[in-house]
């Protein structure tokens, strides 16, 4: 049942929505393995195949599979509702992540062994995040108070990757990598049966098919340009800035503890950016605010290009991160807005696609700019493809802003 917000909710007020704790901390806990299986995964395979290629292989196959199917994996949500796909779901990738670790946990596992359950595993992850912002939307009417929601999550989502990494490294203290692989099966296979038996999810019902609906879907797709443009603009920049860190680092002759740090004070940033970006009450709609977050990101980055030492790369990283989490959290509220009932998972999903294939493309692309290029210029290109996301975006914020994208925007879900 919808709750009625208070006239300026905090982000307390999203807590006290009914079972709203209970759904979010278990989201949270099988959100956990996703910080921690990418890590654990690796560790796993190097030591079980004694090679660096064939575990970076398997982790791709893995990550491509759960990256490019999660908008299938989304429109399985809902057509059938959380209840009845993500429990399958979830069970089957916990299965196959657990027997990944049976058959890794010691050295001279077979290769192709490993990377059939690696790409079938993927193929299976279940999509906690976009279900917990669906469901958000469904219980919360306030917009301000569905944007502090969304910010909250986009908090705890930067908390869950940077403790996720720290949880793999006190399990290999005790056990071998293949633990941390089974960790993570537990962890999701828990907080998704805990999430889905959620009262607050199961008032969420699947949308019937109906005639409509594959015209639903083109506008659907037309209106999620925008978001889904910046989100791989963003997720390209990401990607790239890891690999751009460690090279400075490098250059520079530090620690590989210095890059840890580096990326720490981007995910400190993108924290204080979301709690920032929830609390404001905006006058702007978020269309408008969408390409200045983005453009943000990218002047940040160019910045860092600039940077003479390590404290101001720090510094412009953690501008960067400010920007970062608003830019996300405003392109999952347009494309809530944007989706036809129904579709709201898959909305979610395609842009959290487009971040996660973008963040794996700049990675694979800056790995050929550097040693090619000086890296003051691989971080102006990093920063110039966030820029150039950002005026995409803003062309099409323009043109919705014209009175026949208005009266688009406005249709009514029985005329589409």
């Amino acid at each position: 049942m919808p709750a009625s917000p208070p006239r300026r909710p905090s982000y307390a007020a999203v807590l006290r929505i009914p079972h709203a704790r209970r759904t979010f901390t278990t989201a949270l806990v099988g959100r956990l393995s996703y910080g921690m299986v990418s890590l654990a995964m690796m560790l796993t395979v190097t030591r079980a195949t004694g090679s660096y290629a064939v575990a970076g292989t398997i982790l791709a196959l893995f990550g491509a599979t759960s990256v490019f199917l999660s908008p299938a994996r989304a429109a399985l949500i809902d057509r059938y509702g959380p209840r009845r796909a993500l429990i399958p779901m979830a069970s089957l990738y916990a299965t196959l992540l657990g027997t990944f670790a049976a058959t890794a946990w010691r050295p001279g596992a077979p290769t192709v062994v490993l990377g059939a359950l690696a790409v079938a595993a993927g193929a299976c992850t279940p999509p906690l995040g976009p279900t917990l912002r669906a469901v958000w939307s469904e219980v919360v009417e306030d917009r301000l108070l569905l944007q502090r929601a969304y910010s909250l999550d986009g908090v705890a989502e930067e908390l869950l990757f940077v403790s996720g990494p720290l949880l793999v490294g006190g399990v290999v203290q005790f056990a071998p990598p293949a633990a941390g692989v089974a960790l993570s099966a537990v962890l999701v296979w828990t907080g998704t049966l805990g999430f889905v038996l959620s009262p607050a999810v199961a008032g969420v019902r699947p949308a019937a098919a109906k005639a409509g609906r594959p015209r639903a879907r083109l506008r659907g797709g037309r209106a999620l340009a925008q978001p889904v443009v910046v989100a791989a603009g963003i997720g390209l920049a990401l990607g790239a800035l890891d690999l751009l860190v460690m090279a400075f680092a490098e250059q520079r002759h530090h620690g590989d503890d210095v890059v840890a740090w580096v990326l720490a004070a981007l995910s400190a940033g993108s924290a204080l950016g979301a709690l920032l970006n929830g609390a404001v009450d905006w006058r702007t709609s978020a269309r408008v605010r969408l390409p200045l977050t983005a453009g943000g990101v990218g002047l940040a980055l160019l910045a860092a290009g600039l940077a003479p030492g390590l404290g101001t790369l720090t510094l412009a990283v953690a501008c960067a991160g400010f920007f970062v989490a608003p830019a996300l959290t405003t392109s999952y509220l347009i494309a809530d807005e944007a989706a036809p009932p129904g579709f709201r998972t898959q909305a979610g999903a395609w842009v959290n696609t487009a971040v996660n294939a973008g963040s794996s493309a700049g990675a694979a692309g800056v790995g050929l700019l550097v040693g090619r290029l000086s890296l003051g210029l691989c971080f102006a290109v990093s920063g110039g493809v966030a820029l150039a996301a950002a005026l995409v975006s803003a062309s099409g914020a323009r043109r919705r802003s014209t009175p026949e994208g208005a009266a688009t925007e406005a249709a009514p879900p029985s005329r589409v």
